[in-house]
This record gives structure tokens, C-alpha cells and sequence, in this order.
């Protein structure tokens, strides 16, 4: 996902000089071509990723487009204040794009987790949360991202993921993806977990069960109509995501479930309220919460079946 977001920013950056790339001292070789190409247009303030927040907030308001790019906790949770005051309050043109969705980093410890992020970034008034599920959908977001305006979080995963898609998705911000149609059961995912969720769901469709999965990579509007959708056309709803069950895709949905008066099955599918004591891979720590594929697979069959005895 960063060599995607890295080489579609260096095209859009070849044709638009208002582009601008912050980084928190990190992304060095990643950026190597970009910071040759564009030295002028490119930033590293060192470890201070609260001062980039500024930096970026002063050259959005001299008409620039700013894209900062950091680990994710250290871009969202230590830049907070800046985020929400300097961003958020005077809607600036600044794009976060925030490496280490979930579980990526594992082997670095709960530091370095992101399994808050999304429910944090949601709240703020004005800004857009984006999780791509996919280095597609990534270039995807990248392309859309320059025209949007106001604060934009984009949630990327680090590197080697694998596409969902067969070619470049139909991707518009604010508006969630139809991967599959069905009637029997609807899979909403967000982020790098779409590719556990999309072969959960192949699974599911050989154990019999009919099922819609839908690519939500936009959290932030979410697309009420999509979830209208699946509410009137599913037996039951589960959301899957790498982010704590609190606060992030799964209750975003629900918060639209309630409104539409939902009364059939809902469950979320996540980590649960409390941290990770666990080091080890992103592959690992996703075995242990029960994140992969098989374990995905595993929830909805048990959940569904005493939904059926019900």
C-alpha cells in the first residue's frame, strides 16, 4: 500500500506544483524518487510530528496541498490537538495518510498498534476518514484524494498486500463498494482485512450460505444507502474490521442500523476493549483474535447458525 499511495502522489506531484509531502522522519527510502524528483515540495521535520501538523496547516492556507505522511499513532493520537484546531476547525486542505493499520507493526508492540485510530479521526468535525482495502483501491483514493476538500485521514496497511480487485475499482469517496451480491447474509469490511473478509465469505458461499460483501472503504460519511441495502436484503450483518469494536466501522453501522429501525442480526467483528499483550506478526496477532480468513468464517457460521435456531 505506501509504494501505491508513494507512486500515484509522484504523478499527480509531476502535474500539480501546489503538492506538498510532510513526513515524521520515516519513509526515507519509500520517498527516495519523490524527494529527488520534487526537493522543494518535500519535508522531513524530523521526529516532531505535531510541528507538521502546523507546517501543513500553513501552507494549506498559502494554497498548497499537503499530504503528511507517519505511523499512525503517532500521526492521529500525538497530534490530536493540533489536528482537530489547526485542520478540522478551519477545514484545511490537508491529507493524513497514516501507515500501520491494526496490527501491522505487531512485532513493535501496543506503541505501535493502531486499533483506535479510526474511532478517534471519526469524531472530528469535518474530516474524512478513509481505510483502502487494497493497493488498487489505494491509487484509487490517492487520485480522488486531490480534488477533495478539507481534512482527509487515509488509513493505509505497510506493504505486500494483496488486491481484491482484478483492476482499478469504480472508487468515489463517501460511496462503499459491491463486491458480491446476495441474500443471505452481508459482509461490510474496511481496510487490509477486505482480503481476509472477501476469502471468509468464498468459504461461506461453499458451506452454503448466500452472501453480499461490500468493500466500506470509506468510514466517514458512510454510505447510508448501501447500508439501507443490505438491511433490507440480508438475513443478517456483520462488519469486519482490524480496529477495536468500539468506535470504528462496526459502530458507524450500527448507528445507522438504529436509525432505520434494524431488527434483524448484527454483529461486529473486531478486537475487542483491550490491548494486545501479544508481540509477534501481523499474521500472528491476527490468528490470536481470531482475524484471519478461517476465523472470520468460524464467527459468522457459529453466529449464524444460532440465528437460524432462533
Amino acid at each position: 500500500m505506501k509504494s501505491a499511495f508513494i507512486e500515484t502522489l509522484e504523478k499527480l506531484a509531476s502535474v500539480d506544483n501546489r503538492i506538498f509531502l510532510l513526513t515524521g522522519d520515516l519513509g526515507f527510502k519509500t520517498f527516495d524518487r519523490f524527494r529527488n524528483s520534487f526537493p522543494e515540495r518535500f519535508i522531513n521535520v524530523g521526529v516532531a510530528e505535531s510541528n507538521m501538523i502546523g507546517i501543513a496547516a500553513g501552507l494549506a492556507l498559502s494554497g498548497k496541498n499537503v499530504y503528511c505522511y507517519s505511523i499512525i499513532p503517532f500521526l492521529t493520537m500525538r497530534c490530536l490537538e493540533r489536528i482537530r484546531v489547526d485542520l478540522c476547525y478551519h477545514n484545511l486542505n490537508v491529507k493524513l495518510v497514516g501507515a500501520g493499520g491494526g496490527l501491522v507493526y505487531g512485532l513493535e508492540g501496543m506503541t505501535h498498534h493502531a486499533i483506535e485510530d479510526i474511532a478517534i479521526m471519526r469524531t472530528l468535525p469535518n474530516m474524512t476518514v478513509v481505510a483502502p482495502g487494497d493497493p488498487l483501491e489505494v491509487k484509487a483514493v490517492i487520485n480522488e484524494s486531490l480534488a477533495y476538500k478539507g481534512p482527509l485521514y487515509i488509513r493505509l496497511g505497510r506493504e505486500g498486500e494483496k488486491c481484491v480487485h482484478k483492476s482499478s475499482p469504480e472508487l468515489k469517496i463517501g460511496k462503499g463498494i459491491i463486491i458480491k451480491k446476495g441474500s443471505g447474509i452481508s459482509i461490510i469490511a474496511t481496510g487490509t482485512i477486505l482480503c481476509a473478509a472477501k476469502s471468509a465469505s468464498e468459504d461461506l458461499i461453499n458451506e452454503g450460505l448466500d452472501v453480499t460483501l461490500i468493500g466500506m472503504h470509506t468510514i466517514k460519511p458512510l454510505d447510508r444507502d448501501i447500508i439501507e441495502y443490505c438491511a433490507k436484503n440480508s438475513k443478517a450483518i456483520f462488519t469486519v474490521e482490524e480496529h477495536s469494536i468500539i468506535g470504528g466501522l462496526g459502530s458507524a453501522v450500527s448507528e445507522i442500523l438504529i436509525e432505520l429501525d434494524y431488527k434483524k442480526p448484527f454483529r461486529k467483528i473486531g478486537l475487542q476493549d483491550e490491548y494486545c499483550s501479544y508481540i509477534g506478526s501481523q499474521d500472528y496477532l491476527c490468528e490470536k483474535y481470531g482475524l484471519t480468513p478461517k476465523g472470520i468464517k468460524n464467527f459468522i457460521l457459529k453466529e449464524y447458525n444460532q440465528f437460524s435456531k432462533a
